[in-house]
């Protein structure tokens, strides 16, 4: 992978997507050129140090090229308390990691994680352990779809 700067030579970039909550927080991996987004777990903790440093392990397991942080915005499109809070856990990470940090919009993500599992045949707990590492696919398919 050489230096983990800007990707390999064809300028793949392989994220790692965050959707960011107080008790779990869901985690995908994709690249920006075959648009194939993977959820990769939950990390079921709360916010902090604790779970920086598990993020940072999961960078180096993964090693993305950057990290995408799910921004939770109000409905009309301010900033909210979250917003705050997404933006300081996203510059302690890029800290931490060595990694650069985007943030996108994370608004529906989860209806749209829910929508994908409602015919699955999952049950209620498999689906809410999968809830928010597929939200944290749908932040990262996003943030790939407005960098087209």
């Amino acid at each position: 992978m050489g230096d983990g700067g800007g990707g390999d030579k064809l300028g793949l970039m392989r994220y790692l997507a965050i959707d960011l909550g107080e008790k779990r927080t869901g985690l995908a991996v994709g690249d920006d050129v075959t648009g194939v987004i993977n959820p990769v777990g939950v990390l079921e903790m709360g916010r902090g140090s604790g779970l920086v440093e598990a993020i940072v392990r999961k960078v180096s397991e993964h090693a993305p090229d950057a990290v995408v942080v799910g921004l939770p915005l109000n409905m009309d499109g301010t900033e909210s308390e979250g917003t705050e809070v997404a933006r300081e856990f996203g510059a302690a990470l890029a800290a931490r990691s060595g990694k650069p940090v985007h943030y996108q919009d994370e608004r529906l993500s989860s209806y749209a994680a829910d929508q994908r599992m409602a015919r699955s045949g999952k049950t209620h707990k498999q689906k809410k352990e999968l809830r928010d590492a597929l939200a944290a696919g749908e932040i990262l398919r996003d943030y790939l779809d407005s960098r087209r």
